[in-house]
C-alpha cells in the first residue's frame, strides 16, 4: 500500500462523537452503533477518536482530539496522570466528580432497585489531595533502565508506572516515591522486592516490603538508614500476612492507631489491617452514621462486617448495646482490644462467615435489635438480607463501596421485606477515581 493510501486508511478509522457518560473506571462512553470506552474523554464533550480494541459488547478507543471540551474540564495536577492507574478523573473538577457520582448512585437506585430517593444527603467530602493513607505500590527492577520503578500499576497495562511523586498519597509518603526507588535499587534483592504496602497512621508511617528473598546484612543496613532518615517504620513480609515482621529481628509489632476525636476513641491496627483509606472522610462518615442512627440507652445495634470497630465503638458511646460481627478473626481480636483500651463494656464482638446465611441459633443473633448497620465488601450482602429482615429493626444503615450491589440489595429489602428508603448520599472516599462510596438509610415497618 502506498503512503497516501495508508494515510487514507488510517483517517478512515477516525470518528467524531459526543460523549454520553463515564464508566466505573472513569472512561468516556460513546454510544450510537457499538459502544466505545475512551480514556480521557468527559461527558458532554465532542471528541475525535480511533477504536483500538474490539470486544463483543463494546470497543476500546484512544482519544485523538477534544473538539468541544466540557465546562468542568480542568488541567490535571499530576504529571503522571494518564499513564498511572491510581487516578482516573483528575481532568474533571472536584464539584463535577461529586455530581457525577451522585448521578451514578441515583441511576442505580432507579434502574436496579426501582426506588426513588426521597431525600439526598449532603455529599461527604474532604481534601482532594494527600488523602490516601492506605495503598499498595508496585516495585519493579527494570534492567533496561538500570533502575527500580515504584508506583501504582499503569492504566490498562500490567506495568508499574514510573512515578517520581504522588499527590494523592498521604504525606509524607507521596514524596518518598523516588527515594524508595533509589533505596530498592541499591539492594542486593532489588529484583526480589515486588510490592510495598503503605499505612499512614496518626502516630507513624509504616511500609511493609514484600520480600521474595531474605535481605543481606548490607541490605538491612541500607533499609535501616532509610528508616532513620525518613522517620519510617519498616516491616518485611516474606510470606503471607501472618509473616509480617519488623525490620529489626525480635522487635514487637508496635501498634499503629488513628483517632475519632468526636467519640474520644483511639483505634489500634496492624500495618496490613483494613482501615478506610481516607481518614478525614472516615471521621465525617462515622459522625453522620451515629447522627442518622441516633441510638441511645435501651437500643441494641448490630454492626455487620464491623472490622476493627470503626463504627461499632462510636455507636457504643451512645449507651446502646452493640454487637459487632466480622469474618476475619484477626480484626475481631483487634476490635476487642480497642474496646478494652477505650473502656467500652457495652459491646461484644463475634467471628462469623457472613458470606452465607447464619443459623437461627447463632449466638450473635440473640436480639432483639433496633438498629442494623452493614458495611459489606463490593459483592454486597445478599446472603444477610433475609436475616436482617427477620430481626425487624427500626432502622438499617447500609454503607457501600459499590452502587450496583447496594441498589440490588436495597431492591430486595424494599420490595421483598417491606423496608422504606428514607435517604441516601455519596461519600467521596476516593477523589479523582471512579469509585463511588455511598450510604442509604432505611426504616422498617
Amino acid at each position: 500500500m502506498s503512503r497516501p493510501a495508508a494515510l487514507r486508511a488510517q483517517t478512515a478509522l477516525e470518528e467524531c462523537a459526543r460523549v454520553a457518560g463515564l464508566t466505573h473506571e472513569g472512561e468516556g462512553i460513546v454510544r450510537g452503533g457499538k459502544t466505545v470506552f475512551i480514556p480521557g474523554a468527559l461527558p458532554g464533550e465532542t471528541v475525535r477518536f480511533v477504536r483500538t480494541r474490539r470486544h463483543r459488547q463494546h470497543d476500546e478507543g484512544r482519544l485523538l482530539e477534544i473538539l468541544a471540551p466540557a465546562a468542568a474540564r480542568v488541567t490535571p495536577r499530576c504529571a503522571h496522570f494518564g499513564v498511572c492507574g491510581g487516578c482516573a478523573l483528575q481532568h474533571l473538577s472536584s464539584e463535577a466528580q461529586l455530581a457525577l457520582k451522585q448521578t451514578e448512585l441515583a441511576d442505580n437506585l432507579e434502574r436496579l432497585a426501582r426506588v426513588a430517593c426521597p431525600h439526598w444527603l449532603e455529599p461527604l467530602a474532604g481534601p482532594a489531595w494527600g488523602y490516601r493513607r492506605r495503598a499498595r505500590l508496585g516495585a519493579k527492577y527494570v534492567a533496561k533502565k538500570g533502575k527500580v520503578v515504584v508506583g501504582f500499576r499503569e492504566r490498562n497495562a500490567p506495568y508499574v508506572a514510573d512515578l517520581q511523586h504522588c499527590d494523592v498519597l498521604s504525606p509524607p509518603v507521596g514524596e518518598w516515591i523516588a527515594p524508595l526507588g533509589e533505596l530498592i535499587g541499591s539492594l542486593e534483592i532489588r529484583a526480589r522486592l515486588p510490592q510495598i504496602e503503605v499505612a499512614v497512621a496518626d502516630n507513624a508511617t509504616a511500609l511493609v516490603l514484600r520480600v521474595l528473598a531474605a535481605p543481606s546484612a548490607a541490605d538491612r543496613q541500607r533499609l535501616r538508614a532509610f528508616a532513620t532518615r525518613y522517620g519510617a517504620r519498616l516491616y518485611l513480609q516474606p510470606g503471607g500476612l501472618e509473616s509480617i515482621e519488623p525490620l529489626e529481628p525480635g522487635e514487637a509489632l508496635e501498634p499503629l492507631y488513628y483517632t475519632l476525636a468526636d467519640f474520644e476513641l483511639k483505634l489500634e491496627f496492624r500495618p496490613s489491617d483494613f482501615v478506610q483509606i481516607n481518614g478525614v472522610v472516615n471521621r465525617e462518615l462515622v459522625r453522620r452514621a451515629v447522627q442518622l442512627f441516633a441510638p441511645g440507652p435501651g437500643d441494641a445495634v448490630l454492626d455487620l462486617y464491623c472490622g476493627l470497630g470503626n463504627f461499632t465503638l462510636p455507636l457504643a458511646r451512645s449507651g446502646a448495646r452493640v454487637v459487632g460481627v466480622e469474618g476475619e478473626s484477626q480484626l475481631i481480636e483487634r476490635a476487642r482490644g480497642n474496646a478494652a483500651r477505650n473502656g467500652i463494656a457495652n459491646v461484644e464482638f463475634h467471628v462469623a462467615d457472613l458470606s452465607r446465611p447464619p443459623d437461627a441459633r447463632t449466638p450473635w443473633l440473640r436480639g432483639p435489635f433496633s438498629h442494623v448497620l452493614l458495611d459489606p465488601p463490593r459483592v454486597g450482602a445478599r446472603e444477610m438480607l433475609a436475616t436482617i429482615a427477620a430481626l425487624r429493626p427500626r432502622r438499617v444503615l447500609y454503607i457501600s463501596c459499590h452502587p450496583g450491589s447496594l441498589a440490588r440489595d436495597l431492591g430486595v429489602l424494599v420490595h421483598e421485606h417491606g423496608f422504606t428508603l428514607e435517604a441516601a448520599g455519596v461519600i467521596d472516599m476516593f477523589p479523582h477515581t471512579g469509585h463511588v462510596e455511598s450510604m442509604a438509610l432505611l426504616t422498617g415497618r
